[in-house]
């Protein structure tokens, strides 16, 4: 019995040293996993205090209260303040109008040299103005002059009755025109920007038909960099000539400014969609309810500055170059192909451009027949490999498919020769 109680006491002993262990273990963890946590939190809140503090002083650039910077080439946003708040956007509103104009020029339905007639409506428009009469004709060419260097709204309104019959008609058109670029959060009522309740946008749209006239319509450029220019009214009363002044300030003011439309109302305050090209990087700033014009001009600068000095742009300088591969049952065992556009991408500070890696992806088993432009597969292009875009890979020519008698003479072509 002693000896048994021994064993026993010995077994007690060795239990409890064992849950003592075991306990001390679990608590060292314990404590280890709270100093890590708590420095994970620390590193965590130092972090967040750092990236706040960075948007603070971001968005300490501007003091108009709407804004937005992109990049056009790709689209991408590199700045916003409250971009999709709606308001009135005074004369940029032309800007839709001037795409509008330049889209019935490439559509040929209209032409640069083509006589305009003034209507008595259009003569009576107030605000900006180059003071039409009724009756008097000026070209398109002139009329474009006269809304993309000094805002004239009654050119503005002239060129819409030219364009569309009516300004009720091409204010759809606008509409129509903005519902196609995704601005969901316009509406506009009248061509020319003068303030009416329910004609409204946001920075953000602004800048979509901003990106879209600079990419469709590059010609706009040499109208919207005129700082001074005469033209001549002909009318009943005979000759006199009327200066155009530029109301964009940035085109004399800021180097790099290519454009594109300024407005301002009493309702609007200052705005302006202010586009600039540096090196190859083509920034659009937009500023919308300015207090004044020196605040509008000195927020789109700051802007473009900013986007100039954070952002460099990757772009392909000509399509790639990519061998011929294989396709099944087509007059051709082999075929060209070729990327459908060049591949462009912003880099923001801190990104690598030495990083960026591309790959291509082919569709397995490619049956004829294919037509030029065909989609046959993609190039991916990663950075730090998270992937940051694809281009499509398109045929570069069409190919029938095989018949049974090219089959046929293929055949036989290749057994006579064979045998001799």
């Amino acid at each position: 019995h002693k000896i048994g109680g021994c064993r026993m006491k010995q077994i007690i002993k060795k239990v409890i040293v064992f849950l003592l262990a075991v306990v001390m273990m679990t608590c060292q963890s314990s404590i280890l996993s709270l100093a890590e946590e708590e420095r994970e939190t620390t590193e965590n809140t130092d972090n967040e205090e750092k990236e706040q503090k960075e948007t603070e002083d971001t968005k300490e650039m501007v003091s108009a209260p709407s804004a937005l910077l992109m990049e056009v080439s790709t689209g991408k946003v590199l700045y916003e303040k409250n971009a999709d708040e709606k308001r009135p956007p005074a004369s940029v509103t032309k800007i839709m109008t001037l795409l509008l104009v330049f889209d019935a020029l490439d559509a040929g339905k209209i032409k640069l040299e083509d006589p305009v007639t003034v209507s008595e409506y259009a003569a009576s428009m107030g605000g900006s103005q180059v003071f039409l009469e009724p009756g008097e004709t000026q070209s398109v060419k002139t009329m474009i002059k006269c809304i993309a260097v000094a805002s004239a709204n009654d050119a503005a309104v002239a060129m819409a009755e030219h364009v569309g019959g009516s300004e009720k008609v091409f204010v759809g058109q606008m509409n129509k025109r903005a519902e196609e670029l995704g601005m969901m959060h316009t509406h506009f009522k009248n061509c020319n920007g003068l303030d009416t309740d329910g004609h409204e946008t946001t920075a953000r749209d602004i800048a979509k038909m901003s990106r879209e006239m600079l990419r469709k319509h590059p010609q706009i450029e040499k109208y919207c960099k005129i700082w001074m220019e005469d033209i001549t009214h002909e009318t009943k009363k005979g000759k006199t000539t009327f200066g155009l002044s530029n109301t964009n300030k940035l085109i004399r003011h800021y180097a790099y400014a290519t454009g594109l439309k300024t407005g301002s109302t009493g309702k609007a305050k200052f705005c302006i969609s202010a586009t600039a090209k540096k090196d190859d990087v083509e920034l659009i700033a937009v500023i919308m309810a300015a207090d004044d014009s020196k605040k509008r001009m000195k927020d789109a600068i700051s802007l473009l500055e900013y986007g100039f000095g954070s952002c460099k742009v990757y772009r392909e300088k000509e399509n790639l170059k990519l061998k011929e591969i294989k396709l099944i049952r087509g007059k051709k065992d082999m075929f060209k192909i070729m990327t459908e556009k060049r591949f462009s991408y912003v880099l923001s500070q801190g990104e690598d451009i030495s990083k960026i890696k591309r790959s291509l992806h082919i569709k397995k088993k490619l049956h004829a027949p294919v037509k030029k432009g065909d989609k046959v597969g993609t190039i991916e292009y990663t950075l730090d490999g998270k992937s940051i875009g694809t281009v499509p890979v398109v045929s570069k020519e069409s190919i029938g498919r095989q018949r049974l008698f090219d089959v046929i003479r293929e055949f036989a072509s290749s057994f006579l020769f064979a045998k001799s």
